[in-house]
C-alpha cells in the first residue's frame, strides 16, 4: 500500500506498524525455542503486511483510536493470515513461501499443521481481550476461511466454475481483508455506516488482489514466482476460466494445450506466449478494473483525507501491479 504524502498521517502509520511488527514476534513466541522458531518462520520472511496496514489506515475514520486495541487487532488478522498459509502450503505441497523454504518443507507437514493451529490459538487468545464483538467477527471470518478452502478442494460441482472460483476467493481472501478494515474502524469507534463501507471495500479489494495475481502469473516476467506456476500446477485462474467458457474452436485448442503436459519449459513458454497474445487477457484485466471501481465506490461515504486517499490508491496499485 502506497501512503499519500501527509507527514502526520505517515508518521502515525509508521509508528503503528513498528509496534505491530514487534508484537507479532512476541505473540508468536512459545515455551520452547523450536516452536518459537517454527511459528516465526513465515512472519520473519516478511510480506506486505497488507492486513495490518488496513487496520491502521481504517482506524483513521473514527474519533477515539485505542492504540493498544489497534495493535492487538492488527496482530489478530495477521496471525490468522499467517496460520492459514502454514495449512495452505501443506495442502498445496509447496516448497517455497515468500522466497524461502516453506514451513512444511523445512519442518515437515505435521509440525507445519500444528504450528498453524498454534498461531490460530494465539490469534484467538488475543482477540478475546478485545471483546465479544471482535470475537464473533473473528469466528465468522475463520469459518469463511475454512469453507473457502473446502470449496476450493472440492471444486465447483454443478455451479458455474467462474462463479464458484470467485466465491472461493471471497471466502479465502476477501473475508479476512474485510475484517481487517472493520477492525480498524472498531478500534476507533467508527459509526455503523462507516464500518459497513469499510467491510464492503475490503471484500471487493480482496477479490481484486487475487484476480490481479492471476494475471501476473501469466503476464509478468518480473514476479516473485516463476511465470506460469499456476498453469503448470493446474490451478484455475481468471483468464483460464474465462477461456474455458468460450466455444470458439481456437479457444478450445488453447485449452487443450493448457490441459496438456506443461512439465517442460518449452511447453509452458508456448502456452504463456499464446495467452499473452490472446484477447482473454484483456478481458481479465477489464474485470479487475471493474471490481476495483466497485471497491472505490464503497469508499464514497467516507470523509475525504489522507486515509481515504490511501485506500483509493490501493485500488490503483492493484490494477497496475506487475509483481
Amino acid at each position: 500500500m502506497t501512503v499519500p504524502a501527509d507527514d502526520a498521517f505517515s508518521t502515525r502509520l509508521t509508528d503503528r506498524l513498528e509496534r505491530i511488527e514487534e508484537r507479532l514476534g512476541q505473540l508468536a513466541g512459545a515455551q520452547t525455542p523450536f516452536v518459537t522458531e517454527a511459528a516465526n518462520h513465515i512472519i520473519d520472511a516478511g510480506g506486505k503486511r497488507f492486513r495490518p496496514m488496513l487496520v491502521a489506515v481504517a482506524a483513521e475514520f473514527g474519533d477515539r483510536v485505542d492504540e493498544e486495541a489497534l495493535v492487538k487487532a492488527a496482530c489478530v488478522v495477521e496471525l490468522t493470515h499467517v496460520a492459514s498459509l502454514y495449512h495452505d502450503d501443506v495442502m498445496d505441497e509447496a516448497d517455497l513461501r515468500r522466497g524461502a523454504a516453506s514451513a512444511n518443507a523445512r519442518f515437515g507437514n505435521t509440525v507445519a499443521i500444528l504450528v498453524g493451529d498454534y498461531l490460530f490459538a494465539r490469534a484467538s487468545s488475543t482477540v478475546a481481550t478485545l471483546g465479544t464483538d471482535y470475537v464473533a467477527l473473528q469466528a465468522d471470518t475463520f469459518a469463511r476461511l475454512v469453507q473457502g478452502q473446502i470449496a476450493e478442494t472440492q471444486g465447483p460441482g454443478d455451479a458455474d466454475p467462474l462463479e464458484g472460483y470467485t466465491q472461493v476467493l471471497a471466502d479465502k481472501t476477501g473475508s479476512l481483508i474485510a475484517t481487517s478494515a472493520v477492525f480498524g474502524g472498531m478500534v476507533a469507534g467508527a459509526p455503523a455506516e462507516v464500518l459497513e463501507a469499510l467491510r464492503a471495500f475490503g471484500e471487493e479489494v480482496g477479490l481484486v488482489f487475487q484476480l490481479s495475481d492471476d494475471i501476473i502469473d501469466i503476464a509478468s516476467d518480473e514476479t516473485g514466482k516463476t511465470p506460469g506456476t499456476d498453469l503448470r500446477e493446474g490451478v484455475p485462474t481468471l483468464p483460464t476460466l474465462m477461456l474455458r467458457a468460450s466455444d470458439a474452436p481456437e479457444d478450445r485448442e488453447l485449452v487443450a494445450l493448457i490441459d496438456g503436459d506443461l512439465s517442460s519449459d518449452e511447453a509452458l513458454e508456448e502456452v504463456l506466449q499464446k495467452l499473452r497474445a490472446h484477447p482473454v487477457l484483456g478481458r481479465a484485466r477489464a474485470e479487475v478494473r471493474r471490481r476495483a471501481d466497485l471497491a472505490r465506490g464503497h469508499l464514497a461515504p467516507l470523509p475525504e483525507g489522507p486515509a481515504k486517499d490511501a485506500l483509493l490508491k490501493v485500488c490503483d496499485d492493484l490494477v497496475n501491479r506487475d509483481v
